[in-house]
Formats: structure tokens, C-alpha cells, sequence
């Protein structure tokens, strides 16, 4: 297997665990709680820390099959259905703003999601980026509201850095997307939308370790 592997394979690594193996060990789970629970165990130290072990895991798996599949491209489509198997991420807080941060998270990682199939599709996929770009501001908008909720002048600074994270990859994914139309390069496209959703799932992640 490979070992050095590039910023944005670590990232479709991550999400590829959350969104493909894990899914499976917990189907597991109903016919072997025991195995199951062994599987994600390994798989979760592997990943922590060899970073990119399930990437390395599945192209091998992918190049051994000779199947003409793009790692990166199968993930991200499988990010909207990975928003109800994950929920790590979730908020638990009943106040309004926790449970629309829910939302919009969610609902940022469903039309990132759908870029794969609309992406080839010059009208349809310029539509969709006006929606992400609307996603975007709207997430951003529903973290700023949450700050009367933070404890702490710590916790504030955590969630005003993931912010500042999320911003920068959001300029990274924009500037991508330019890049795209002039060179026609999806797969960076594929990688710069799931970089976004490593994002949002971090900011999620920090809100939830701070307010829960």
C-alpha cells in the first residue's frame, strides 16, 4: 500500500471511514455486536493514527477489482447519506439556533454532495454553486448566533478559529471551482468539496465539545 499520501486523500480518508466502513460495521452489529464493535475499534486507532489507512485500504481494494472508480467522487456522494448514519457531529441542544446549525450543516453537505452528478452539466452546476454559496453564508450566519451561547472567552476563540478555517477553505473551494472552468479538473473539485465538509464537520465537532 501506499504510505505518503497528499493533503486532500487524508481528508477523503477520514470521510470515507465515516461514510463507507462505518456504515457497514454498524449493519454488522446486528449479527455480530461483538465482531462489530472489534472492527470499528481497529479501524478507528488505525485511522487516528495512520491517516489515510482506509484511503490506501479502499483504492487497493479498487485497483485489485480493476474497477474504474474515483475514491474521491464515491465519497462525496455518499456525504447526504452520511448525515443520518453519522451523528457525532449532531447537536443535542434544544435551543433553536443549535438545531438550525443541524440544518444547515446538513443541508450544506447535501448539494456539496451533488456535485458529481450535476458537474457536467454547465447550467445545472452553476445553479447549484449559487446554492452552495447560499449554503454557506447561511451556516456562517447561524455560528454567529451561537456566540451568546458560549461559555466561555476560550470557547469563543475556538469556534471565532473554526470559523476563520471554514472561510478559508470556503475561498479555496471558490477559487477551485474557477480553476475548473478554465482546466476542466472535477477530481480537485471532488477533493475541495469534501476538504469543505471535513469544515463543517469540525466546526460542528468543536460547537458540540464546548456547549454539550
Amino acid at each position: 500500500m501506499k504510505t505518503q499520501l497528499k493533503m486532500g486523500e487524508v481528508v477523503t480518508s477520514t470521510l470515507a471511514f465515516k461514510s463507507v466502513l462505518k456504515p457497514v460495521f454498524m449493519q454488522l452489529e446486528a449479527r455480530d455486536k461483538n465482531s462489530s464493535e472489534a472492527l470499528l475499534s481497529t479501524f478507528c486507532a488505525l485511522e487516528q493514527h495512520h491517516p489515510g489507512f482506509c484511503y490506501n485500504l479502499l483504492s487497493e481494494i479498487i485497483e485489485r477489482a480493476d474497477l474504474k472508480i474515483n475514491i474521491n467522487e464515491v465519497v462525496l456522494r455518499l456525504q447526504e447519506c452520511a448525515t443520518d448514519t453519522v451523528n457525532e457531529h449532531y447537536l443535542l441542544r434544544s435551543e433553536e439556533p443549535f438545531q438550525d446549525l443541524n440544518r444547515k450543516s446538513a443541508a450544506l453537505k447535501a448539494i456539496l454532495s451533488r456535485i458529481p452528478d450535476e458537474i457536467t452539466d454547465r447550467k445545472t452546476f452553476l445553479e447549484t454553486i449559487k446554492e452552495i454559496a447560499s449554503a454557506i453564508k447561511k451556516l456562517l450566519d447561524v455560528v454567529n448566533e451561537i456566540g451568546v451561547f458560549l461559555p466561555t472567552l476560550s470557547g469563543k476563540q475556538a469556534v471565532e478559529q473554526r470559523k476563520k478555517e471554514f472561510v478559508k477553505y470556503s475561498k479555496k473551494f471558490s477559487t477551485t471551482l474557477k480553476e475548473y472552468f478554465k482546466e476542466g479538473h472535477s477530481n480537485a473539485v471532488f477533493i475541495s468539496a469534501l476538504c469543505l465538509i471535513r469544515q463543517t464537520n469540525q466546526m460542528m465537532t468543536t460547537v458540540k465539545n464546548i456547549c454539550e
